[in-house]
């Protein structure tokens, strides 16, 4: 669903309307012309500049197409709509975390009431490849940390194997689902970073971020917050998308895959020990498995 925020201007909000229709019938050079007049009605329009720069990018225009995308980052400060991942799959330097919070936060609470049924068409399957990881090593842990805990997916599928189960996700949308569910013993609203800031050392038997590592770029800082709060003996588990080169990019979906030397660097440098680094496909796009890595390390 295209995120729409009103530039204040009717003649401009009906140009932006009109190249939306274009747009939906192929004729993108329309579509793009329309949203170049509204945005140039309505200088600071974000919506008409994040669609002029996806119908330029479509049309095969880079260069006019990073410009209108650092038009639309620099009218929303949140970056509400992710012009700032658009930017870096264009060649623009890396967004950092903060930069994708509105967009991240905006994405799920839209997304929220259709999450699951969504989720099953793409069969997902995360949660159920973590499991089987993590029980290989342990049927029954104290406390789990759920990262990204959406509408609680993981939390379904380890609750059996936990005493005490807390899930935080940046979306209010998806906490309240999740709430719906009955599952967690606590739940949080909030960027995983500083959450895991303010857990106690060691405090944790299981940390699990299931597919939420496709919005992050750089996951070392993650693993070493993880690390810190893991007891003695505990576990990190984690799936991620992955590609075969190096680093972290920007897919097509507008989502990051990490290669498989990254990610064993960021365990490293949080002094965790790998156990296990799996290939495996956690969902499909247009019923074809994405590529991806189910990650296992013991602090």
């Amino acid at each position: 669903m295209a995120l729409f925020i009103t530039s204040g201007d009717l003649i401009a909000d009906r140009r932006y309307e009109m190249a939306r229709g274009y747009a939906a019938e192929g004729d993108l050079a329309a579509a793009a012309d329309l949203y170049a007049q509204a945005v140039e009605l309505a200088p600071g329009f974000a919506s008409a500049w994040f669609a002029l720069g996806e119908a330029r990018e479509a049309l095969g225009d880079r260069e006019g197409a990073r410009a209108a995308f650092e038009r639309a980052a620099a009218a929303d400060p949140d970056d509400r709509h992710g012009a700032a991942l658009r930017l870096a799959r264009l060649g623009g330097a890396d967004p950092a975390t903060q930069a994708l919070h509105g967009y991240v936060r905006t994405l799920f609470d839209q997304y929220a009431p259709r999450f699951d049924r969504a989720l099953a068409d793409l069969s997902y399957s995360a949660p159920a490849l973590l499991r089987e990881a993590v029980t290989k090593h342990g049927q029954r842990f104290g406390t789990m940390l759920d990262l990204g805990c959406g509408t609680g997916l993981a939390g379904a599928a380890f609750r059996p194997h936990v005493d005490w189960l807390v899930g935080v996700d940046l979306s209010p949308k998806m906490i309240e689902e999740a709430r719906k569910k009955g599952l967690y013993d606590r739940l949080a609203v909030g960027d995983i970073t500083p959450f895991l800031a303010e857990q106690p050392e060691r405090s944790a038997h299981l940390v699990i971020a299931a597919d939420v590592f496709a919005y992050i770029a750089d996951v070392t800082e993650v693993c070493a917050a993880a690390a810190r709060v893991l007891a003695p003996g505990g576990l990190f588990g984690f799936t991620v998308e992955t590609h075969e080169g190096e680093g972290a990019i920007v897919g097509l979906k507008m989502r990051y895959a990490h290669s498989a030397d990254f990610v064993t660097g960021a365990i490293e440098q949080a002094g965790l020990t790998l156990i296990e680094l799996t290939r495996a496909s956690s969902r499909t796009e247009n019923r074809v498995p994405v590529p991806g890595l189910l990650v296992l390390a013991r602090r």
